[in-house]
């Protein structure tokens, strides 16, 4: 490619929208033309943005009972033509569409809960996407800035030292790493305005971006693994923390590295 991307293959590459051959296009393209990656940097940001701005706070538990409380409050009293001195025929076909009223009360309440249930199921994937645009976000910043980490060092000794008082919680490093990975430093960074801890590896030439960051009430406690702008996302969970790894290795290979930082917590290193 030797002119600029147009703004439609912009979107479709941060809406994850191009085939493999397009994405690795792009991406050689990006690599040596610096007002693209800038413009396609903004696009993720903005679409990031829009995302978080985008959710919605589930209902309260008790919203069944709530809603059947209320209706039967509301409900009108049914007149019959027993109050009337009706016959026996009328009387009966009185019951069956008084009956056939409160069923149809009831059913509007149960597809209410439905459809409460199942914003609050796509509120769980939108939080997942969320989460998933804003670390492919940050990873993609991470690669365009092309500066050194805050803390350049391949000791985890001089690591994980250089991040107490800057976030409130702790993390352990892996001994060993997997063939071929190399801890190249860290970086201070924020996840939904919270601090995090952004490791920096390598995996052969791949650069790999590692959020570490605390376990909350409002956090993704189911692991996942996804695709994004051409990049993989990998997530694990510790009783403590929550790991999300971002680039554009083998998934394979990036789940090997989380899985040795997960370890890593529960032993100890």
């Amino acid at each position: 490619m030797t002119e600029h991307l147009t703004p439609a293959m912009l979107n479709l590459f941060a809406d994850g929208e191009l085939s493999y051959e397009q994405i690795a296009g792009v991406n050689e393209h990006l690599a040596a033309c610096r007002a693209c990656t800038a413009s396609a940097l903004a696009q993720m940001m903005l679409k990031s943005t829009a995302a978080r701005a985008g959710r919605r706070y589930e209902m309260p538990a008790d919203l069944r009972e709530r809603l059947m409380h209320r209706a039967s409050q509301e409900m009108p009293a049914i007149e019959t033509p027993q109050s009337r001195g009706a016959d026996a025929k009328e009387v009966r076909r009185a019951r069956r569409f008084g009956l056939l009223g409160w069923a149809a009360a009831v059913a509007l309440l149960l597809l209410s809960v439905g459809v409460v249930s199942l914003q609050r199921g796509a509120m769980t994937r939108a939080d997942e996407t969320a989460l998933v645009t804003e670390v492919c976000d940050q990873h993609i910043g991470t690669l365009a800035e092309n500066r050194e980490p805050q803390v350049l060092s391949s000791d985890r000794h001089t690591v994980k030292p250089w991040f107490q008082g800057k976030i409130p919680f702790t993390f352990n490093l892996p001994d060993g790493l997997p063939e071929d990975t190399k801890l190249d430093g860290a970086n201070l960074a924020y996840l939904h305005n919270q601090p995090v801890a952004q490791l920096l590896y390598s995996i052969g030439k791949h650069r790999v971006s590692v959020f570490v960051r605390e376990r909350g009430e409002t956090g993704v406690y189911q692991d996942f693994a996804t695709e994004h702008s051409g990049f993989h996302v990998v997530t694990a969970n510790t009783p403590e923390l929550e790991l999300v790894a971002v680039s554009d290795v083998d998934p394979t290979r990036l789940r090997g590295l989380v899985a040795a930082i997960g370890q890593a917590q529960t032993t100890g290193h």
